[in-house]
């Protein structure tokens, strides 16, 4: 076996004492590293934008892309508004590129990307959650951000549904869809 922790080569096995031992941000995204769950495709700009406004994203608000990419969507919601962002993503390519392109549009106060696996990822704070994962993906990240968000967040999905849960609002970009879902209120 063979790991790239913080730019060195391990062969064989990790100590435990050795990630215990490495700062919190390199021990999750050395837990992070498994193969991504979908390919990367960026989304169009024109479909960031729809994503954004169906969305209504304020001054305020905590945004959450969920599968980030090269941050574009994170990166574009805090060049616009006053709010913070974040991009998880689990490969650590996506990683790297998202944070120089946030060095590159000088958000990197506003913006923060982590290496981490969605599906174990703590983004409870968010008032705006946005995907672009699949069907099956998003129906498997739905029970978490059913009960986990608070009512009144807003959910964006370019491209996917969520199963049987039904958008509250569509769009056809240029022959891509958008969906959009508020979390509702707990009964």
């Amino acid at each position: 076996m063979k790991w790239t922790i913080a730019g060195a080569i391990l062969i064989g096995t990790l100590p435990i004492a050795a990630l215990s031992a490495a700062p919190p941000a390199a021990a999750a995204e050395a837990q992070a590293a498994r193969t991504p769950d979908v390919i990367y495709v960026p989304t169009p700009p024109d479909v960031v934008d729809k994503m954004l406004e169906m969305a209504a994203v304020k001054d305020g608000d905590v945004l959450y892309d969920l599968g980030s990419g090269d941050g574009r969507i994170p990166i574009t919601a805090a060049k616009r508004f006053e709010i913070r962002a974040v991009g998880i993503d689990i490969d650590p390519e996506r990683i790297s590129e998202a944070r120089a392109n946030a060095e590159e549009a000088g958000v990197t106060d506003e913006v923060t990307f982590r290496q981490e696996d969605l599906f174990k990822a703590d983004f409870s704070d968010a008032t705006v959650v946005t995907l672009y994962l699949l069907d099956s993906l998003n129906e498997k990240l739905r029970p978490r951000l059913l009960k986990e968000l608070k009512p009144g967040t807003r959910i964006v999905s370019h491209a996917f549904r969520m199963g049987d849960w039904e958008p509250e609002a569509t769009a056809d970009v240029d022959g891509r869809m958008v969906y959009f879902w508020t979390v509702p209120k707990r009964r």
